[in-house]
């Protein structure tokens, strides 16, 4: 089931901020009211996929500061493996140079949560639980408005890698539909024209383009 238009799972976890401090208790409540948030899933740390993504998402992180969102990541290694990697340098595989924060999900409990644990667990025929499947999440990347609410969400399989660009324009159009009250069609991008929920905002539209 899709998490979209219901409010994202609650958790209190581990995490590493700022590149180098570990904090006990780390929650997206911090934001409610003040900020939107891309939080993202990947498989694993000190693989090869993932440190591209979580590069790209610092390389941008200007882009979403300036529009008010938080970039948060997780992924169901400890707290202490994520701090060892922000300290490896980028020439030995590391990803040194990651400010915000790294949410230590060893537990996987909330990528279960969120729908993103690629198995299950479940019992086998001398009834002992067994994990089925990759202990791992997939790619999952939720972008989450002021009020906890997932307004959009998706889920790559492990060799897909994102597209950040496309996560800066979901921002742009929730933005823009909450400040203007109208919609964004089909490839939408910040200056373009959008369109007003109506019959005769469609056909203004189509008639424009």
């Amino acid at each position: 089931m899709s998490l979209v238009g219901k409010k994202a799972p609650i958790f209190n976890a581990p995490a590493v901020i700022d590149g180098e401090e570990i904090i006990e208790n780390f929650s997206l409540d911090q934001y409610l009211g003040k900020k939107e948030v891309i939080f993202f899933f990947y498989p694993k740390d000190f693989t090869f996929v993932c440190p591209t993504e979580i590069l790209a998402f610092q390389e941008k992180l200007g882009e979403f500061e300036k529009r008010g969102v938080a970039v948060v990541a997780c992924s169901c290694d400890t707290e202490e493996t994520h701090l060892a990697w922000l300290s490896t340098s980028k020439d030995k595989g590391g990803i040194e140079g990651v400010t915000y924060p790294i949410v230590a999900d060893s537990s996987k409990t909330i990528a279960n949560n969120f729908k993103v644990l690629a198995g299950d667990w479940n019992y086998n025929e001398d009834n002992q639980l067994v994990f089925e499947g990759n202990p791992v999440a997939y790619r999952g990347t939720f972008l989450i408005d002021k009020e906890g609410k997932v307004r959009h969400e998706t889920i790559n399989d492990l060799p897909l890698g994102r597209n950040i660009d496309e996560m800066i324009r979901l921002v742009d159009a929730l933005q823009h539909v909450e400040k203007f009250g109208e919609v964004c069609p089909a490839n939408w991008e910040e200056g373009k024209e959008s369109m007003k929920a109506t019959r005769d905002g469609m056909a203004s539209y189509l008639s424009n383009n």
